[in-house]
């Protein structure tokens, strides 16, 4: 039977807010050879100022590792920044007949899709074509890497996504927009605001618009 699961994200890399901007201090003053003027507090104000200042380069000293279980066409679309690193769950090996996996396939509703609607009794009958197809053609001796031909954008994957405060920042700016799809944006926007909450300043002047 088709598993249908919502998009969710996990922040991997241990955070500390106040000792991350620290760090953007202590690598940023290295421009104004200002070392002198680090104090207890000197840090918010500092980051303060390179956001202020677009001076966001030096942001780039410190990344962010996030576990994204999306759709893979969601996927497709952040793995358009180039300046992230990502490690996703494949469909080559990843053979969706086997126990680890239930024996079944696992997919995201849109989230834009009422559960209750029409529209998605038919979309969810289509997925369970679509499994039955999928486990066919695995049954007759064909390869996961073949199989996967058959399987749908709203199939749930894992994956790992690495970046540096600027790119987040970017990535934010283009994913929380009323512009992106309305998939992405739904998980970006949860996950600016842990973010926000997470580390003081970086992300503070980041908020929804069209």
């Amino acid at each position: 039977m088709v598993q249908v699961t919502p998009a969710s994200f996990e922040i991997l890399t241990p955070i500390a807010g106040d000792t991350v901007l620290k760090h953007i201090e202590r690598c940023g003053r290295t421009c104004y050879q200002s070392f002198d003027k680090m104090g207890e507090a000197t840090h918010t104000r500092f980051a303060a100022h390179i956001v202020e200042r677009h001076h966001e380069s030096v942001l780039e000293h410190f990344s962010i590792s996030v576990k994204f279980i999306i759709d893979r066409a969601i996927a497709n679309e952040l793995t358009r920044h180039r300046m992230a690193s990502f490690s996703q769950e494949s469909t080559r090996y990843c053979c969706y007949s086997k126990d680890k996996f239930k024996g079944e396939i696992t997919v995201i509703r849109p989230i834009e899709m009422h559960p209750q609607s029409k529209a998605y009794q038919y979309w969810f009958d289509c997925m369970l074509e679509i499994e039955k197809t999928y486990l066919k053609l695995i049954e007759l001796g064909e390869k996961a890497e073949t199989a996967r031909a058959v399987l749908p954008c709203c199939l749930k994957t894992e994956i790992v996504a690495t970046a540096n405060l600027r790119e987040w920042r970017h990535i934010f700016k283009m994913r929380c927009s009323d512009a992106a799809h309305p998939d992405i944006r739904y998980i970006m926007r949860q996950l600016r605001d842990e973010m926000k909450r997470q580390i003081p300043i970086v992300f503070d002047d980041l908020e929804d618009k069209a």
